[in-house]
């Protein structure tokens, strides 16, 4: 525990710390829009969006390969 403390106060010294800490930020903002959009489980709405969309393709194979 004390090796961490020392290492948070020698990033909030350090310039490129503050730099890298920045990058920590974004991450985890895009973390945060990657599971809105797709959802936690299957219920986001671009699951759910490539879900019907291989549904539907599926069911035009299966047709097409019913008609030959």
């Amino acid at each position: 525990m004390r090796k961490f403390l020392t290492d948070v106060k020698t990033l909030a010294k350090d310039e490129d710390g503050v730099v890298s800490f920045e990058y920590v930020i974004v991450a985890a903002c895009i973390v945060g829009a990657v599971a809105v959009a797709f959802g936690t489980g299957a219920a986001g709405p671009i699951a759910a969006s490539l879900s019907s969309a291989i549904t539907a393709i599926a069911a035009k194979v299966t047709a097409a390969i019913a008609a030959t």
